[in-house]
């Protein structure tokens, strides 16, 4: 959603605490037979933009403008796995270009952003060569200093080693560290310079089962809301993250309304609303898409005495329009007010969810899987007294859909805590879950081969018969389903 000169690339790099008067070690046992190193020495300096609760870094990403290297320029890097993929753009004004605060703008919740370090950097260079010349990985040895912005500047210095791949695999990496590693560099305790210039060590994720429900609760909430805000960088760089956003809001309302006594019911009832809302904008680009690969192979199933008339044009400019559409919406929404609104109402549940009851002991877990369990039982006995034929079929099992999802959701929730007992609970729902929405997707699918047939069957050069065709097939297969 963003159009401009960038340049990407992606960055997988280690990173080495060093003490003072720590030397490098030989090298050579890093090149590859016949390669080279090429050694140059560099003065680096980046001044790093966050907003006043640090929320980029929380989030893992980094904004900074850098001087003094052919790398110099605005930077954005963003994780992508165990990497990170780095944005960048040519320097310009000192202000944050437009494109970077556009993309940054979901991750920190529409706050602004002001410089919070500047770190000057004396880096020696050692760009590991492969015989051709092409450079394969660069390990630069740093003397840093760096200055944290606030209320009072504070100074630091250190010395660091990072190891980044350009050209070469993993092996390369696992060498280089392992010669750093017996040459007394230990990994980084801090993610990056940023992180360390601020005074902030890496954070690990709590081991073992949780003891309490809120243990169980609050880090799977914590979850979801780092999958959505991840997400957004993503759709703002036309990532087709749609289905995982979409999944990770859905987790969160489940956790919501099984969980609904532990927290604060407005503010509760407030952000499911804002959830089901986003996650019906998703919907209507995710639809779309299943939609798409499902009628595609429909039709490539037909034999072509059966396709009468320009059926496959017909259905992708039909496609194509509705989801054109449908993005459309989803952009808009990105860059409104009510969305920037809910991630920060997100952001406020993260660092203090607005919990009312007492907590409980983990083994009561199993007391809200057996409530969602019972829930969609119910459902299950609702929708077996409809009628296959009843109008209010399709909407009865689609309640046991949703049911299952939710069961589900609670299952993996408790899985550290409950163990096989939830383990079973959640793969009985998910199997329910997968049959119930291949029949939902027909249910949408025959709809919109209702409504195209009936365009095609009164448009001259057009019939109106393969998509009849298709309709049938496909109301067929969503009953059997």
């Amino acid at each position: 959603m963003v159009d401009s000169p960038m340049t990407q690339q992606r960055e997988r790099e280690l990173k080495f605490d060093v003490p003072d008067g720590w030397e490098l070690p030989n090298l050579a046992s890093i090149v590859p037979a016949g390669g080279s190193v090429d050694r140059r020495s560099v003065s680096l300096d980046s001044t790093y933009y966050d907003t006043a609760d640090h929320a980029l870094r929380a989030a893992r990403v980094t904004l900074r403008r850098r001087t003094g290297d052919e790398d110099e320029g605005w930077q954005l890097k963003v994780p992508t796995g165990d990497a990170r993929t780095e944005i960048g753009l040519p320097l310009g004004p000192r202000d944050v270009p437009a494109e970077l605060r556009q993309l940054t703008t979901g991750v920190r919740a529409g706050a602004p952003v002001r410089p919070v370090a500047r770190v000057r950097t004396e880096r020696q260079g050692h760009a590991f060569l492969a015989p051709d010349g092409t450079p394969l990985a660069e390990l630069a040895f740093d003397d840093v200093i760096a200055t944290a912005m606030g209320g009072s500047a504070t100074v630091t210095a250190w010395r660091e080693v990072e190891v980044e791949l350009k050209a070469g695999d993993e092996a390369l990496l696992k060498r280089a560290a392992k010669a750093l590693r017996r040459a007394g560099a230990e990994p980084s305790a801090s993610g990056s310079k940023l992180a360390r210039a601020l005074g902030a060590t890496m954070s690990r994720a709590p081991s073992g089962a949780p003891r309490s429900v809120l243990d169980a609760v609050l880090p799977y909430l914590a979850e979801q809301h780092a999958a959505m805000v991840a997400a957004d960088l993503e759709l703002r760089r036309d990532r087709d993250v749609v289905h995982v956003t979409r999944v990770a809001c859905r987790r969160y309302r489940s956790a919501l309304h099984v969980f609904d006594d532990l927290f604060d019911a407005d503010r509760a009832a407030f952000l499911d609303g804002e959830l089901k809302w986003y996650a019906g904008v998703l919907g209507a680009v995710r639809d779309l898409q299943v939609l798409g690969t499902q009628l595609r192979a429909e039709l490539a199933d037909l034999p072509d005495e059966l396709v009468l008339g320009p059926v496959s044009a017909r259905l992708e400019q039909t496609l194509s329009h509705d989801l054109a559409a449908a993005r459309s919406k989803l952009a808009s929404a990105l860059a409104g007010r009510r969305y920037v609104a809910l991630l920060r109402e997100l952001r406020a549940w993260a660092e203090q969810a607005p919990v009312v009851a007492k907590d409980k002991p983990a083994a009561r877990l199993d007391k809200y899987l057996s409530k969602a369990e019972r829930k969609l039982d119910r459902r299950i006995e609702l929708a077996a007294a409809v009628d296959d034929d009843a109008a209010g079929k399709n909407d009865a099992l689609h309640r046991v859909r949703k049911a299952a999802k939710r069961a589900r959701y609670t299952a993996e929730l408790s899985a550290p805590a409950l163990g096989k007992r939830a383990a079973g609970s959640a793969k009985r729902a998910k199997k329910l879950q997968t049959t119930l929405g291949h029949r939902q997707d027909a249910v949408i699918a025959v709809e919109f081969l209702r409504r195209l047939g009936a365009v095609a069957g009164t448009t001259p050069g057009e019939n109106g018969f393969t998509f009849g065709l298709l309709f049938a097939r496909v109301a067929r297969r969503g009953q059997e389903g």
